[in-house]
């Protein structure tokens, strides 16, 4: 599998980078990807987010190397920490003590190994799917403008949902919606041209351009879309893990550089019913 060998390589160059600075660009290039479609696909496939996964590498080292006698604020310039008050809450959130502490004789620690990215054949759950090359279309909507961090994004989305939802906004997207293809979008357009920001767009399918609102077009693709219902937002987050981990490897697919979009076609949090519709293309 090319992309696991390509996301191989970039782990590689992440693992020779923990004591300095790391270029996440030069990481998703090394992967053969965006910088947000790399951080995507690593937060399913690995199960926590490449921030997390960095921070519990330099903490798994750096408990080695406080051991090893090394000083604590040595130790904190090492794995690129300004200051000691900071290096001390990350590395207690790894560890449980304090890198005082954990220079005594029979601390314990905790050790988080290098990840490989191999394929696992899986076959738990059956997977119903529609493959649709769809044209263009327009979204009518509100944006969000995100730095370039999943991390962030991961808790700033949510949120966005939230204050829109209580503005009352929603709500007017709803007449001008297109009842041909009815539901309220979450939109990433976090594609290889937008460099500069990440924007995250709820909106919905829609020709009219509504005053207070932003219009974008969605350009044409190939979509593998995946329905699901359940408590949100864990259903959602479930079946995109299991889209990534066990469809998209075997699927004869691979990942496109294009928005992928999150459908609600009833939001209710309890109970939602939802489509991830995910942009492919043949390899």
């Amino acid at each position: 599998m090319e992309w696991l060998d390509h996301f191989n390589k970039s782990i590689a160059y992440v693992e020779e980078n923990l004591a300095g600075a790391i270029d996440l660009d030069k990481a998703a290039q090394l992967a053969q990807c965006s910088s947000y479609h790399y951080q995507r696909m690593f937060s399913y496939i690995a199960g926590v987010t490449l921030g997390e996964y960095i921070r519990r590498r330099r903490m798994s080292l750096a408990g080695v190397d406080l051991q090893r006698g090394e000083k604590v604020i040595d130790v904190a310039a090492k794995y690129e920490y300004d200051s000691p008050t900071s290096f001390n809450r990350v590395f207690k959130g790894v560890h449980g003590i304090t890198p005082k502490e954990a220079k005594q004789a029979g601390a314990k620690l905790t050790s988080y190994p290098m990840l490989t990215f191999k394929l696992t054949v899986r076959g738990v759950h059956a997977m119903e799917y529609q493959l649709i090359d769809k044209e263009a279309f327009h979204v009518t909507g509100l944006g969000l403008k995100i730095e370039q961090n999943m991390e962030v994004a991961q808790k700033r989305i949510p949120e966005f949902w939230n204050e829109v939802a209580a503005s009352g906004e929603l709500q007017k997207l709803l007449p001008i919606m297109d009842q041909s293809n009815p539901g309220v979008l979450g939109i990433s357009l976090m594609t290889s041209e937008i460099q500069d920001k990440w924007e995250y767009v709820i909106g919905v399918v829609s020709e009219e351009k509504a005053e207070g609102f932003e219009q974008y077009e969605i350009p044409a693709a190939k979509w593998a879309i995946f329905s699901g219902t359940g408590p949100m937002p864990g259903a959602i987050q479930e079946l995109q893990t299991q889209v990534f981990q066990e469809w998209l490897p075997t699927s004869g697919f691979e990942y496109d550089e294009l928005p992928d979009i999150e459908l609600y076609l009833d939001a209710n949090p309890e109970n939602a019913q939802f489509q991830v519709w995910l942009p492919v293309r043949a390899k």
